[in-house]
């Protein structure tokens, strides 16, 4: 009898760890259908600096205006999901993103694109706190890894958007991102699952503070962690200085200082930001070894 039961609750965690491993799958292709929608508007802006004779400035305001609606929800969202989850606002920020390229693909002026730049902004701010922690929960306990496949799909989702853009709006001019939109409706079909999956865990298992725990155990005090996000902030706000500035001019450069095609520097494009999506990839999983050597 003792026998069965144990064979049973065996049978029962393989299941489960079968289930959190494809929600981890699901989560990552997830981050990457959000992160082509939103890799989509640098990829045209010389695209669009033709059709609205935009000027440097005005294309820089473009990007503006996506990072700090972004950069201003996710904390926000986050705070706030961290004690009342929300496990729709994934489909829900993705419905956003959804009605931005609705709006970009029609817009008539600037202002439109700027109204456009903002709803994919707060898409993408809605929809990374809670795909986040999704990402955790379904790790099973490999964190890094999972973190680096997460972060991963983001990463490949940013590069795939100037090939996108190169093979399909350029070509066909600034009504063609409509087409994008199949993208958009994909990933709220996925996400929809993922957050029933979510809800099902019940919201004391995503309220847990699992992260205060791990830090009693590794022995950190106040102090040293405020010094270590300190760090981790600066660093991670100097990568995205230098990120946001090559996917917002790097094709102009290429277009203005080498004379090649439009779609050959986003292929360009696409090399640059693969490269930071493959040094996620080996990242996550360096750091989880580095962790457990130590």
């Amino acid at each position: 009898m003792t026998n069965y039961f144990t064979e049973t609750q065996i049978s029962s965690q393989r299941r489960f760890q079968k289930a959190a491993y494809g929600v981890l799958g699901a989560i990552s292709l997830s981050h990457l259908l959000n992160d082509t929608i939103q890799s989509l508007l640098p990829a045209i802006y010389p695209l669009l600096q033709d059709s609205f004779k935009l000027d440097y400035g005005q294309i820089g305001l473009l990007t503006f205006t996506f990072h700090v609606i972004a950069s201003f929800l996710q904390p926000t969202v986050g705070l706030y999901t961290d004690h009342h989850p929300k496990p729709y606002s994934l489909p829900i920020g993705m419905s956003i993103s959804l009605v931005g390229l609705v709006v970009l693909a029609l817009a008539p002026n600037f202002g439109a694109l700027l109204f456009a730049a903002a709803l994919i902004g707060a898409g993408s701010g809605i929809f990374h706190p809670e795909a986040s922690r999704v990402a955790r929960l379904a790790s099973g306990g490999r964190r890094g890894l999972a973190q680096a496949l997460f972060q991963g799909g983001g990463n490949i989702g940013t590069s795939l958007g100037p090939l996108l853009a190169a093979a399909v709006i350029v070509p066909f001019g600034q009504r063609s991102i409509g087409l994008a939109a199949a993208i958009a409706v994909l990933a709220i079909v996925v996400l929809w699952r993922v957050g029933s999956w979510h809800k099902e865990q019940g919201r004391s298992t995503a309220t847990k503070p699992t992260g205060h725990d791990d830090l009693q155990y590794a022995g950190l005090s106040r102090r040293r962690l405020i010094g270590s996000f300190a760090v981790l902030i600066a660093l991670v706000f100097s990568k995205f200085i230098y990120i946001a500035s090559m996917t917002s001019f790097y094709t102009f450069y290429l277009i203005e200082k080498f004379g090649v095609s439009v779609p050959t520097s986003q292929v360009f494009l696409f090399f640059f930001l693969g490269a930071v999506g493959a040094g996620t990839l080996l990242g996550g999983p360096s750091a989880t070894a580095s962790g457990k050597s130590a």
